[in-house]
């Protein structure tokens, strides 16, 4: 990351973090969300773990309220995390408060709850709404505020297809708006002629992340949801060169310490201090970069702790971090 960041802020001590807009015409926010997919548990495809392995789900019950309670007032979620157990957990978890959140869950994995697996992906017509009726139940709601398409190397001539019943669903009350979590700026700008297109969510963190995509996001005036805002939990400064996951986790097959995440591991180091130095931890930190890069992003950090969900709010009243700051962590990592 070597460009120079955005102003959003002055050099003076951060400010409380106001709420943000989901989309040009979209409900407001809390400036972070709590991400869901670790509360959904052990889940494969083709034999894989695509879960973060056993959850309690008492303690991931707890760790909703203690976001609400916090001020988070936006929860994403999706039909594969846990082969479905994700939404039901947070279904229970908001039972009685579903008016006070916003809910995005996604579409496009067909899957088999009893086998908690994957099946395959699937956007076709039939399918995008019986996937959606399958959310609506699992979350107990009769509508989901944002919907997005979770297969992200979808054939971009698939997209036409896809808009149409997603509008279907806006006009059959069952969705207010939709997006797509992709990396691709050239498939994020095709879902933009989408009128109910709300957001695109993207893989970023101050150690990773394409802002190609984030610029498709600030140009039509989209949400950029940003998932892995803390790199998979290594930003949050507990990890090392030797730690290892459990077989369930898919973190034990996606992690390459010599390569890549040896690299994360290697940048956080050199900012380590600016991050801290006002003394946030390094999660609200990390959190705080996000917050002051662009104000289209709505951080949606992984939670399945209480622990977790207060200190990852604390950015809310941290707020971004400042100009001075930002230019310094720019200075370290070019």
């Amino acid at each position: 990351m070597t460009e120079t960041p955005p102003t959003l802020n002055s050099s003076s001590p951060s400010a409380p973090t106001p709420p943000r807009r989901l989309g040009a015409d979209g409900p407001e926010v809390s400036a972070i969300g709590f991400g869901a997919w670790a509360i959904g548990g052990p889940a494969s495809r083709d034999g894989r773990p695509i879960g973060w392995g056993e959850v309690d789900d008492e303690e991931s019950v707890a760790a909703v309220h203690a976001a609400l309670d916090a001020g988070v007032t936006f929860f994403d979620t999706a039909n594969v995390y846990g082969a479905g157990h994700s939404e039901r957990v947070l279904s229970r978890a908001l039972a009685g408060r579903r008016d006070e959140v916003v809910i995005a869950t996604k579409f496009g994995n067909v899957i088999d709850e009893e086998k908690r697996i994957a099946v395959r992906h699937d956007t076709s017509a039939e399918q995008i709404r019986e996937q959606c009726d399958g959310s609506l139940r699992r979350l107990g709601t009769d509508h989901i505020d944002l919907y997005q398409l979770h297969v992200g190397d979808l054939p971009l001539e698939r997209v036409d297809g896809v808009l149409e019943v997603l509008e279907e669903l806006v006009s059959a009350g069952k969705i207010r708006a939709y997006g797509w979590s992709t990396d691709d700026p050239q498939r994020a700008e095709a879902f933009t002629k989408g009128p109910h297109c709300a957001a695109v969510q993207q893989s970023f963190s101050i150690v990773n992340g394409n802002t190609e995509t984030l610029a498709v996001c600030e140009r039509h005036g989209l949400a950029s949801i940003v998932r892995g805002p803390l790199s998979m939990g290594l930003l949050t400064g507990k990890m090392t060169r030797g730690t290892t996951f459990a077989d369930n986790d898919t973190r034990a097959v996606g992690f390459d310490w010599d390569g890549e995440h040896g690299r994360r591991l290697e940048a956080l180091e050199k900012i380590r201090g600016i991050l801290t130095e006002d003394g946030r931890s390094l999660a609200q930190g990390s959190l705080g970069w996000l917050l002051a890069k662009s104000p289209n992003f709505i951080p949606i950090p992984g939670i399945r702790t209480v622990a977790q969900a207060t200190d990852n709010a604390g950015v809310l009243a941290d707020g971004p971090l400042t100009d001075d700051q930002m230019a310094r962590i720019a200075a370290a990592l070019s």
